[in-house]
């Protein structure tokens, strides 16, 4: 991905609307990256700086360039009022008007939201991952008795030839 990667950060490096970079968080970069949310490598945000999204789509030359090309233009924001519609600058507005307490608080709120969706998948995650240990163990032993039962022995004699008395 990192030769594809620089030819899309050379494609649009003269633009002054549209910023394609990288940053080494294992590194003098491990700040930024903490604050925006890198829990692995290699992670590709997107969007206002203020609100990084993460970017899904493919890694390679093309589908990182249709994206960019697609995506990476001035959007509505406190910065850029005049692209957004009737709504969002009403609700840019109400964010403007609220203390900066009542801001940071309702800020916390939403965060926490998103805090406690993680651990409820990660505990959900947990308690799937105990039930497939429990079935796994479960047809283990299950296979464990089929082959005591002489399974194995059955299958050789039949291989052998055959069996019981065909007299008539």
């Amino acid at each position: 991905m990192k030769p594809d990667w620089d030819k899309l950060m050379d494609a649009f490096a003269g633009s002054s609307t549209q910023l394609v970079a990288d940053v080494d968080c294992t590194a003098a970069g491990k700040p930024l990256c903490d604050q925006v949310g890198v829990r692995g490598y290699p992670t590709i945000k997107w969007g206002d700086p203020a609100d990084l999204q993460d970017y899904s789509g493919g890694r390679d030359y093309a589908s990182l360039e249709k994206f960019a090309n697609e995506n990476l233009t001035p959007m509505c924001s406190p910065k850029n009022l005049d692209l957004c519609d009737d709504d969002k600058k009403a609700e840019i507005s109400k964010y403007q008007a609220m203390s900066a307490s009542d801001l940071d608080a309702a800020i916390s709120a939403e965060e926490k939201k998103l805090d406690d969706a993680e651990a409820e998948f990660k505990a959900e995650v947990q308690k799937l991952q105990e039930k497939y240990s429990a079935l796994s163990a479960e047809k283990d032993e299950k296979i464990a008795a089929v082959k005591a039962s002489g399974l194995g022995l059955m299958k050789a004699v039949k291989a052998a030839g055959p069996v019981g008395n065909d007299e008539l």
